[in-house]
Protein backbone atom coordinates (compact mmCIF):
# COMPACT_ATOMS: atom_id res chain seq x y z
CA UNK A 1 0.00 0.00 0.00
CA UNK A 2 1.56 3.50 -0.92
CA UNK A 3 1.15 5.90 1.07
CA UNK A 4 0.32 9.82 -0.22
CA UNK A 5 2.70 12.42 1.36
CA UNK A 6 -0.58 14.90 1.53
CA UNK A 7 -3.25 12.89 3.37
CA UNK A 8 -0.29 12.33 6.26
CA UNK A 9 -0.22 16.34 6.62
CA UNK A 10 -3.87 16.69 6.29
CA UNK A 11 -4.07 14.15 9.20
CA UNK A 12 -1.22 15.91 11.23
CA UNK A 13 -2.82 18.86 10.68
CA UNK A 14 -6.13 17.56 11.67
CA UNK A 15 -4.77 16.03 15.27
CA UNK A 16 -2.59 19.04 15.79
CA UNK A 17 -5.52 21.14 15.49
CA UNK A 18 -7.82 19.30 18.03
CA UNK A 19 -5.00 19.32 20.16
CA UNK A 20 -5.83 21.14 23.58
CA UNK A 21 -2.55 23.05 25.26
CA UNK A 22 -4.43 24.23 28.79
CA UNK A 23 -2.81 22.67 31.11
CA UNK A 24 -5.21 22.48 34.37
CA UNK A 25 -3.48 22.29 37.29
CA UNK A 26 -4.82 20.75 41.06
CA UNK A 27 -3.10 21.01 44.10
CA UNK A 28 -3.67 17.33 45.67
CA UNK A 29 -2.50 15.85 48.86
CA UNK A 30 -2.21 12.56 50.80
CA UNK A 31 -4.30 11.18 53.45
CA UNK A 32 -2.09 10.65 56.28
CA UNK A 33 -4.30 9.38 59.09
CA UNK A 34 -8.49 9.46 59.16
CA UNK A 35 -11.04 8.99 61.97
CA UNK A 36 -13.43 10.02 64.32
CA UNK A 37 -14.37 12.85 61.74
CA UNK A 38 -10.74 14.36 61.81
CA UNK A 39 -8.14 13.95 58.70
CA UNK A 40 -4.51 14.75 58.81
CA UNK A 41 -3.30 15.68 54.93
CA UNK A 42 0.20 16.03 53.51
CA UNK A 43 1.21 17.87 50.63
CA UNK A 44 -1.33 21.31 50.64
CA UNK A 45 1.01 23.35 51.55
CA UNK A 46 -1.04 26.47 49.22
CA UNK A 47 -4.57 25.45 51.31
CA UNK A 48 -6.38 28.69 53.14
CA UNK A 49 -7.79 27.92 56.75
CA UNK A 50 -11.97 27.71 56.79
CA UNK A 51 -11.11 26.17 53.06
CA UNK A 52 -12.89 23.19 51.46
CA UNK A 53 -11.11 20.40 50.42
CA UNK A 54 -12.71 17.44 48.40
CA UNK A 55 -12.32 13.80 49.42
CA UNK A 56 -13.23 10.79 47.38
CA UNK A 57 -17.18 10.28 46.86
CA UNK A 58 -17.81 13.79 46.67
CA UNK A 59 -17.35 13.91 50.51
CA UNK A 60 -16.22 17.26 51.42
CA UNK A 61 -14.17 18.44 54.74
CA UNK A 62 -13.13 21.95 56.52
CA UNK A 63 -9.38 22.83 56.76
CA UNK A 64 -9.01 24.06 60.43
CA UNK A 65 -5.17 23.37 61.46
CA UNK A 66 -2.39 24.51 59.39
CA UNK A 67 0.40 22.86 60.22
CA UNK A 68 4.09 22.88 59.03
CA UNK A 69 4.33 19.50 57.25
CA UNK A 70 0.34 18.93 57.56
CA UNK A 71 -3.65 19.96 57.67
CA UNK A 72 -5.75 19.32 59.67
CA UNK A 73 -9.70 18.97 57.96
CA UNK A 74 -12.79 18.30 59.50
CA UNK A 75 -14.59 15.93 57.70
CA UNK A 76 -18.44 17.17 56.75
CA UNK A 77 -20.19 13.85 56.40
CA UNK A 78 -18.88 10.16 57.06
CA UNK A 79 -15.50 8.82 57.36
CA UNK A 80 -16.03 5.45 56.64
CA UNK A 81 -15.68 5.20 53.02
CA UNK A 82 -12.46 7.39 53.68
CA UNK A 83 -9.25 5.73 54.19
CA UNK A 84 -5.35 6.32 54.56
CA UNK A 85 -3.75 7.03 50.96
CA UNK A 86 -6.68 8.11 49.67
CA UNK A 87 -6.12 11.32 47.63
CA UNK A 88 -7.50 14.88 48.95
CA UNK A 89 -8.13 17.86 46.30
CA UNK A 90 -8.21 21.25 46.94
CA UNK A 91 -11.87 23.42 45.98
CA UNK A 92 -10.29 26.88 46.20
CA UNK A 93 -13.55 28.18 47.63
CA UNK A 94 -14.13 29.09 51.50
CA UNK A 95 -16.42 27.32 53.13
CA UNK A 96 -20.27 28.90 51.97
CA UNK A 97 -23.44 27.68 52.53
CA UNK A 98 -27.01 28.66 50.11
CA UNK A 99 -29.13 31.60 51.14
CA UNK A 100 -32.18 33.44 50.40
CA UNK A 101 -35.99 32.82 49.78
CA UNK A 102 -35.36 29.16 48.87
CA UNK A 103 -34.26 27.72 52.15
CA UNK A 104 -37.28 29.44 54.04
CA UNK A 105 -39.63 26.70 55.57
CA UNK A 106 -37.39 23.78 54.60
CA UNK A 107 -35.04 21.42 56.82
CA UNK A 108 -31.50 21.59 56.01
CA UNK A 109 -28.03 19.94 57.15
CA UNK A 110 -25.55 22.05 58.72
CA UNK A 111 -23.79 22.24 55.27
CA UNK A 112 -27.28 23.90 53.75
CA UNK A 113 -28.22 20.53 52.00
CA UNK A 114 -31.73 19.82 52.17
CA UNK A 115 -32.54 16.51 54.27
CA UNK A 116 -36.92 17.16 54.70
CA UNK A 117 -36.98 14.75 51.29
CA UNK A 118 -38.58 17.96 49.04
CA UNK A 119 -35.79 18.02 46.41
CA UNK A 120 -32.82 20.81 46.41
CA UNK A 121 -32.87 24.03 47.59
CA UNK A 122 -34.11 26.74 44.81
CA UNK A 123 -31.45 29.00 45.38
CA UNK A 124 -27.90 30.05 43.07
CA UNK A 125 -26.72 32.73 45.77
CA UNK A 126 -24.19 31.68 48.34
CA UNK A 127 -22.67 33.25 51.42
CA UNK A 128 -19.57 32.47 53.33
CA UNK A 129 -20.35 30.60 56.86
CA UNK A 130 -17.43 32.49 58.71
CA UNK A 131 -18.04 36.28 58.23
CA UNK A 132 -16.87 39.40 60.24
CA UNK A 133 -19.35 41.11 62.61
CA UNK A 134 -20.72 44.10 62.01
CA UNK A 135 -18.74 47.18 63.47
CA UNK A 136 -19.61 49.67 65.68
CA UNK A 137 -20.50 52.47 63.65
CA UNK A 138 -22.87 49.84 61.41
CA UNK A 139 -25.29 49.14 64.35
CA UNK A 140 -27.77 51.35 66.27
CA UNK A 141 -29.07 50.53 69.95
CA UNK A 142 -31.71 48.09 70.56
CA UNK A 143 -34.92 49.51 70.90
CA UNK A 144 -37.73 47.90 69.18
CA UNK A 145 -39.39 44.86 71.47
CA UNK A 146 -39.39 41.43 70.00
CA UNK A 147 -42.68 39.96 71.86
CA UNK A 148 -42.38 36.81 72.57
CA UNK A 149 -46.21 35.72 73.23
CA UNK A 150 -44.99 34.81 77.00
CA UNK A 151 -46.44 37.30 79.57
CA UNK A 152 -43.67 35.65 82.62
CA UNK A 153 -41.03 37.11 80.02
CA UNK A 154 -42.57 40.74 77.92
CA UNK A 155 -43.33 42.43 81.14
CA UNK A 156 -40.24 41.54 83.01
CA UNK A 157 -37.38 40.56 80.83
CA UNK A 158 -38.00 42.24 77.89
CA UNK A 159 -36.41 41.10 74.54
CA UNK A 160 -35.27 43.70 71.87
CA UNK A 161 -34.99 43.01 68.13
CA UNK A 162 -31.10 42.73 67.73
CA UNK A 163 -30.59 41.61 71.32
CA UNK A 164 -28.66 38.31 72.58
CA UNK A 165 -30.95 36.69 75.32
CA UNK A 166 -29.33 33.70 76.64
CA UNK A 167 -32.04 30.76 77.93
CA UNK A 168 -30.36 29.16 80.69
CA UNK A 169 -31.40 25.68 82.85
CA UNK A 170 -31.30 22.16 83.67
CA UNK A 171 -32.86 19.75 81.68
CA UNK A 172 -36.23 19.59 80.67
CA UNK A 173 -37.39 22.76 82.37
CA UNK A 174 -38.73 24.00 79.59
CA UNK A 175 -35.75 25.70 77.48
CA UNK A 176 -36.93 25.00 74.01
CA UNK A 177 -40.73 25.33 74.86
CA UNK A 178 -39.68 29.39 75.47
CA UNK A 179 -38.47 29.72 71.69
CA UNK A 180 -40.87 27.32 70.15
CA UNK A 181 -43.20 30.02 71.38
CA UNK A 182 -41.66 32.86 70.55
CA UNK A 183 -41.20 31.61 66.88
CA UNK A 184 -45.18 31.08 66.74
CA UNK A 185 -45.27 34.70 68.04
CA UNK A 186 -43.82 35.70 65.10
CA UNK A 187 -46.78 35.51 62.36
CA UNK A 188 -47.75 38.26 60.69
CA UNK A 189 -44.76 40.31 62.16
CA UNK A 190 -42.34 39.72 59.31
CA UNK A 191 -40.19 38.40 60.92
CA UNK A 192 -37.75 35.48 59.46
CA UNK A 193 -36.63 32.90 62.15
CA UNK A 194 -34.30 30.06 62.07
CA UNK A 195 -34.09 27.26 64.38
CA UNK A 196 -30.72 25.40 64.93
CA UNK A 197 -31.23 22.30 66.23
CA UNK A 198 -27.41 21.24 67.51
CA UNK A 199 -27.18 17.49 68.95
CA UNK A 200 -30.61 16.78 69.17
CA UNK A 201 -32.57 13.50 68.80
CA UNK A 202 -34.00 13.77 65.17
CA UNK A 203 -37.53 12.77 67.08
CA UNK A 204 -37.29 15.96 68.93
CA UNK A 205 -36.36 18.22 65.06
CA UNK A 206 -39.32 15.94 63.45
CA UNK A 207 -41.44 17.20 66.81
CA UNK A 208 -40.64 20.56 66.22
CA UNK A 209 -41.12 20.90 62.52
CA UNK A 210 -44.32 19.00 63.08
CA UNK A 211 -45.75 22.00 65.87
CA UNK A 212 -44.48 24.82 63.91
CA UNK A 213 -46.03 23.37 60.70
CA UNK A 214 -49.22 23.06 62.91
CA UNK A 215 -49.31 26.80 63.84
CA UNK A 216 -48.21 27.96 60.59
CA UNK A 217 -45.02 28.93 61.22
CA UNK A 218 -42.99 27.13 58.62
CA UNK A 219 -43.98 29.66 56.21
CA UNK A 220 -41.26 31.79 57.86
CA UNK A 221 -39.02 29.32 59.59
CA UNK A 222 -36.27 27.77 58.30
CA UNK A 223 -34.62 24.24 60.66
CA UNK A 224 -30.87 23.53 60.18
CA UNK A 225 -30.46 20.69 62.09
CA UNK A 226 -27.25 18.59 63.12
CA UNK A 227 -28.55 15.19 64.83
CA UNK A 228 -27.02 13.77 67.55
CA UNK A 229 -25.77 10.67 64.98
CA UNK A 230 -23.95 13.18 63.07
CA UNK A 231 -20.32 13.87 62.97
CA UNK A 232 -19.14 16.49 65.83
CA UNK A 233 -17.87 19.32 62.73
CA UNK A 234 -21.39 19.44 61.85
CA UNK A 235 -22.45 20.06 65.24
CA UNK A 236 -19.49 22.70 65.56
CA UNK A 237 -20.90 24.05 61.92
CA UNK A 238 -24.50 24.58 62.38
CA UNK A 239 -24.63 27.61 64.50
CA UNK A 240 -22.89 29.22 61.64
CA UNK A 241 -24.98 28.57 58.84
CA UNK A 242 -28.28 29.79 60.22
CA UNK A 243 -26.54 32.72 61.11
CA UNK A 244 -25.45 32.99 57.87
CA UNK A 245 -28.74 32.59 56.47
CA UNK A 246 -30.15 34.64 58.19
CA UNK A 247 -27.65 37.58 57.90
CA UNK A 248 -28.92 37.60 54.18
CA UNK A 249 -32.08 38.46 55.16
CA UNK A 250 -30.76 41.08 57.94
CA UNK A 251 -28.90 42.88 54.86
CA UNK A 252 -31.74 43.42 53.09
CA UNK A 253 -33.07 45.08 55.91
CA UNK A 254 -35.61 42.23 57.28
CA UNK A 255 -35.78 41.31 61.15
CA UNK A 256 -34.47 37.86 61.90
CA UNK A 257 -34.68 35.57 64.95
CA UNK A 258 -32.11 32.67 65.23
CA UNK A 259 -32.69 30.19 68.59
CA UNK A 260 -29.28 28.22 69.29
CA UNK A 261 -30.18 24.77 70.43
CA UNK A 262 -28.43 24.11 72.33
CA UNK A 263 -24.50 25.81 72.53
CA UNK A 264 -24.03 23.42 75.32
CA UNK A 265 -23.47 20.64 72.55
CA UNK A 266 -22.02 22.61 70.19
CA UNK A 267 -18.80 23.45 72.87
CA UNK A 268 -18.63 19.51 73.54
CA UNK A 269 -18.56 19.19 69.65
CA UNK A 270 -15.64 21.40 69.24
CA UNK A 271 -13.55 20.29 72.27
CA UNK A 272 -13.79 16.77 70.96
CA UNK A 273 -12.12 18.14 67.17
CA UNK A 274 -9.55 20.22 69.35
CA UNK A 275 -8.88 16.99 71.02
CA UNK A 276 -8.45 14.88 67.74
CA UNK A 277 -6.57 17.90 66.16
CA UNK A 278 -3.88 17.85 69.17
CA UNK A 279 -4.83 21.11 70.25
CA UNK A 280 -3.62 22.04 73.53
CA UNK A 281 -6.28 21.41 76.21
CA UNK A 282 -7.54 24.19 79.22
CA UNK A 283 -10.17 24.91 81.41
CA UNK A 284 -12.29 21.03 81.96
CA UNK A 285 -10.16 19.97 78.59
CA UNK A 286 -11.99 22.59 76.29
CA UNK A 287 -9.68 24.23 74.25
CA UNK A 288 -8.42 27.72 74.73
CA UNK A 289 -10.43 29.69 72.20
CA UNK A 290 -13.96 28.22 73.57
CA UNK A 291 -15.00 31.94 73.92
CA UNK A 292 -13.75 32.69 70.93
CA UNK A 293 -16.16 29.99 69.02
CA UNK A 294 -19.14 31.79 70.99
CA UNK A 295 -18.26 35.30 71.01
CA UNK A 296 -17.78 35.76 67.32
CA UNK A 297 -21.00 33.87 66.78
CA UNK A 298 -22.92 35.85 69.39
CA UNK A 299 -21.25 39.39 67.85
CA UNK A 300 -23.28 38.71 64.78
CA UNK A 301 -26.54 39.82 66.06
CA UNK A 302 -27.11 43.02 65.65
CA UNK A 303 -29.97 46.46 65.11
CA UNK A 304 -28.12 47.66 62.19
CA UNK A 305 -28.08 51.30 61.51
CA UNK A 306 -30.95 53.21 59.02
CA UNK A 307 -28.01 53.71 56.76
CA UNK A 308 -27.00 49.69 56.50
CA UNK A 309 -30.93 48.96 56.02
CA UNK A 310 -32.19 49.25 60.00
CA UNK A 311 -32.44 45.15 59.41
CA UNK A 312 -32.02 42.96 62.65
CA UNK A 313 -30.90 39.85 64.15
CA UNK A 314 -32.07 38.47 67.49
CA UNK A 315 -30.04 35.24 69.01
CA UNK A 316 -31.55 33.47 71.78
CA UNK A 317 -28.91 30.66 72.94
CA UNK A 318 -29.44 27.95 74.76
CA UNK A 319 -27.19 26.64 77.54
CA UNK A 320 -27.98 23.67 79.33
CA UNK A 321 -26.82 23.34 82.99
CA UNK A 322 -25.85 20.70 84.96
CA UNK A 323 -27.12 20.29 88.79
CA UNK A 324 -28.52 24.62 87.61
CA UNK A 325 -24.87 25.06 88.22
CA UNK A 326 -24.66 28.46 86.40
CA UNK A 327 -20.93 28.93 87.60
CA UNK A 328 -19.22 26.10 85.09
CA UNK A 329 -17.39 27.17 82.61
CA UNK A 330 -19.55 27.48 79.80
CA UNK A 331 -22.18 29.25 81.28
CA UNK A 332 -20.20 31.82 82.69
CA UNK A 333 -18.76 32.65 79.06
CA UNK A 334 -21.81 32.87 77.26
CA UNK A 335 -23.54 34.94 80.47
CA UNK A 336 -20.69 37.25 79.99
CA UNK A 337 -21.38 37.33 75.68
CA UNK A 338 -25.00 38.17 75.92
CA UNK A 339 -27.39 40.76 76.71
CA UNK A 340 -29.12 39.07 79.48
CA UNK A 341 -30.17 35.64 80.64
CA UNK A 342 -33.31 33.96 81.42
CA UNK A 343 -33.24 31.68 84.10
CA UNK A 344 -35.63 28.56 84.49
CA UNK A 345 -35.55 26.52 88.11
CA UNK A 346 -35.92 23.01 88.41
CA UNK A 347 -37.86 23.60 92.49
CA UNK A 348 -40.65 26.11 90.09
CA UNK A 349 -40.97 23.72 87.10
CA UNK A 350 -42.16 20.94 89.64
CA UNK A 351 -44.19 23.30 91.52
CA UNK A 352 -46.41 23.87 88.04
CA UNK A 353 -45.25 27.28 87.59
CA UNK A 354 -44.81 26.82 83.63
CA UNK A 355 -42.50 28.80 82.21
CA UNK A 356 -40.48 28.08 85.34
CA UNK A 357 -38.73 31.82 85.25
CA UNK A 358 -36.49 32.48 87.97
CA UNK A 359 -37.29 36.72 88.22
CA UNK A 360 -34.36 36.99 90.53
CA UNK A 361 -31.59 36.44 88.57
CA UNK A 362 -32.89 36.55 85.36
CA UNK A 363 -32.12 39.85 83.70
CA UNK A 364 -32.64 41.54 80.33
CA UNK A 365 -29.62 44.31 80.04
CA UNK A 366 -31.68 46.20 77.48
CA UNK A 367 -34.60 46.22 79.67
CA UNK A 368 -37.55 48.99 79.66
CA UNK A 369 -36.37 49.99 75.92
CA UNK A 370 -37.26 47.20 74.28
CA UNK A 371 -41.00 47.28 75.83
CA UNK A 372 -43.83 49.11 74.91
CA UNK A 373 -45.28 52.12 77.04
CA UNK A 374 -48.42 50.40 78.08
CA UNK A 375 -46.51 46.80 79.43
CA UNK A 376 -43.85 49.31 80.54
CA UNK A 377 -46.39 51.27 82.73
CA UNK A 378 -48.23 48.54 84.13
CA UNK A 379 -46.03 45.83 84.59
CA UNK A 380 -43.10 48.51 86.36
CA UNK A 381 -43.31 47.15 89.61
CA UNK A 382 -44.11 43.85 89.14
CA UNK A 383 -40.55 42.42 89.52
CA UNK A 384 -40.35 44.27 92.54
CA UNK A 385 -44.07 43.07 93.94
CA UNK A 386 -43.12 39.70 93.36
CA UNK A 387 -39.67 39.01 94.86
CA UNK A 388 -40.82 40.92 98.00
CA UNK A 389 -43.75 38.27 97.86
CA UNK A 390 -41.47 35.71 97.59
CA UNK A 391 -39.57 36.64 100.41
CA UNK A 392 -43.01 37.16 102.27
CA UNK A 393 -43.84 33.74 101.41
CA UNK A 394 -40.45 32.12 102.66
CA UNK A 395 -41.14 34.13 105.86
CA UNK A 396 -44.78 33.57 106.74
CA UNK A 397 -44.00 29.74 106.52
CA UNK A 398 -42.76 30.34 110.56
CA UNK A 399 -45.07 32.62 111.69
CA UNK A 400 -48.86 32.29 111.99
CA UNK A 401 -49.95 36.33 113.20
CA UNK A 402 -49.57 38.09 109.90
CA UNK A 403 -50.67 41.73 110.09
CA UNK A 404 -53.54 42.92 107.37
CA UNK A 405 -51.22 44.60 105.34
CA UNK A 406 -48.84 41.31 105.33
CA UNK A 407 -51.86 39.16 104.28
CA UNK A 408 -52.75 41.68 101.35
CA UNK A 409 -49.29 41.66 99.94
CA UNK A 410 -49.56 37.80 100.26
CA UNK A 411 -52.55 37.38 98.41
CA UNK A 412 -51.79 39.84 95.67
CA UNK A 413 -48.35 37.96 94.93
CA UNK A 414 -50.03 34.67 94.75
CA UNK A 415 -52.48 36.01 92.64
CA UNK A 416 -49.19 38.04 90.14
CA UNK A 417 -47.85 34.50 90.31
CA UNK A 418 -50.67 32.41 89.25
CA UNK A 419 -51.33 34.92 86.47
CA UNK A 420 -47.92 34.69 84.85
CA UNK A 421 -48.41 31.19 84.30
CA UNK A 422 -49.21 29.97 80.51
CA UNK A 423 -49.64 26.92 78.49
CA UNK A 424 -47.24 26.07 75.70
CA UNK A 425 -48.22 27.06 71.94
CA UNK A 426 -50.29 29.27 73.39
CA UNK A 427 -48.65 32.91 73.01
CA UNK A 428 -50.44 36.05 73.91
CA UNK A 429 -51.06 39.33 72.00
CA UNK A 430 -49.57 42.50 73.88
CA UNK A 431 -52.78 44.02 74.42
CA UNK A 432 -54.20 40.91 76.23
CA UNK A 433 -51.30 40.71 78.71
CA UNK A 434 -51.56 44.32 79.66
CA UNK A 435 -54.98 43.86 80.21
CA UNK A 436 -54.68 40.98 82.89
CA UNK A 437 -51.67 42.62 84.69
CA UNK A 438 -53.38 45.39 84.47
CA UNK A 439 -56.39 43.59 85.98
CA UNK A 440 -54.19 42.04 88.97
CA UNK A 441 -52.18 45.11 89.78
CA UNK A 442 -55.07 46.91 90.34
CA UNK A 443 -56.21 44.21 92.73
CA UNK A 444 -59.60 43.02 90.54
CA UNK A 445 -58.23 39.45 91.42
CA UNK A 446 -57.71 39.73 94.98
CA UNK A 447 -61.08 37.97 96.07
CA UNK A 448 -60.90 35.34 93.40
CA UNK A 449 -59.74 31.70 94.56
CA UNK A 450 -56.68 30.91 93.04
CA UNK A 451 -58.19 27.40 91.62
CA UNK A 452 -60.47 29.95 89.78
CA UNK A 453 -57.97 32.07 87.95
CA UNK A 454 -56.83 30.94 85.33
CA UNK A 455 -60.78 29.94 84.17
CA UNK A 456 -61.02 33.84 84.79
CA UNK A 457 -58.41 34.96 82.78
CA UNK A 458 -59.86 32.77 79.92
CA UNK A 459 -63.40 34.06 80.29
CA UNK A 460 -61.72 37.94 80.71
CA UNK A 461 -59.93 37.97 77.11
CA UNK A 462 -63.17 36.44 75.26
CA UNK A 463 -65.37 38.66 77.27
CA UNK A 464 -62.73 41.70 75.96
CA UNK A 465 -62.81 40.72 72.62
CA UNK A 466 -66.77 40.72 72.51
CA UNK A 467 -67.64 43.69 74.59
CA UNK A 468 -64.14 45.60 74.63
CA UNK A 469 -62.30 45.25 71.13
CA UNK A 470 -61.72 48.87 70.70
CA UNK A 471 -59.57 49.46 74.12
CA UNK A 472 -57.31 46.13 72.90
CA UNK A 473 -57.24 47.94 69.26
CA UNK A 474 -56.56 51.55 71.40
CA UNK A 475 -53.39 49.56 73.27
CA UNK A 476 -52.26 47.43 70.21
CA UNK A 477 -52.57 50.95 67.35
CA UNK A 478 -50.75 53.48 70.00
CA UNK A 479 -48.08 50.73 72.00
CA UNK A 480 -49.48 53.41 75.30
CA UNK A 481 -52.14 53.04 78.36
CA UNK A 482 -53.46 56.56 78.42
CA UNK A 483 -55.60 57.62 81.66
CA UNK A 484 -58.70 57.39 79.48
CA UNK A 485 -57.82 54.21 78.30
CA UNK A 486 -57.07 53.10 81.58
CA UNK A 487 -60.32 54.28 83.17
CA UNK A 488 -62.37 52.42 79.74
CA UNK A 489 -60.05 48.89 80.85
CA UNK A 490 -60.98 49.49 84.35
CA UNK A 491 -64.97 49.88 83.44
CA UNK A 492 -64.58 46.72 80.90
CA UNK A 493 -63.05 44.79 83.80
CA UNK A 494 -65.96 45.80 86.62
CA UNK A 495 -68.39 45.11 83.80
CA UNK A 496 -67.00 42.05 83.68
CA UNK A 497 -67.14 40.79 86.91
CA UNK A 498 -70.47 42.17 87.50
CA UNK A 499 -71.50 39.93 84.25
CA UNK A 500 -70.07 36.62 86.41
CA UNK A 501 -72.37 37.30 89.70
Amino acid sequence: MKLRPEEISSVLSQELNKYDRDLEVASVGTILQVGDGIARVYGLQDVMAGEMVKFSGDIFGMVLNLEEDSVGVAILGSDTEIKEGDQVTRTGTIASVPVGDGVVGRVLNAVGQPIDGEGPVPSSETRHIELKAPGVTARQPVGQPLMTGLKAIDSMIPIGRGQRELIIGDRSTGKTAITIDTIINQKGTGVMCFYVAIGQKQSTVAAVHKKLKEHGAMEYTTIIAASASEPAPMLFLSPYTGTTMAEHFMWQGKDTLVVYDDLSKQANAYRQMSLLLRRPPGREAFPGDVFYLHSRLLERSVKLSDENGGGSLTALPIIETQASDVSAYIPTNVISITDGQIFLENDLFFQGIRPAINVGISVSRVGGAAQTKAMKKVAGSLRLNLAQYRELAAFAQFGSDLDVSTQRQLTRGERMVEILKQGQYAPMKNEHQVAIIFAASQGFLDSVAIADIAQWEEDFHVYLDENSSGVLHTIAESGKLEADTAEHLTGAIEDFIKSRR
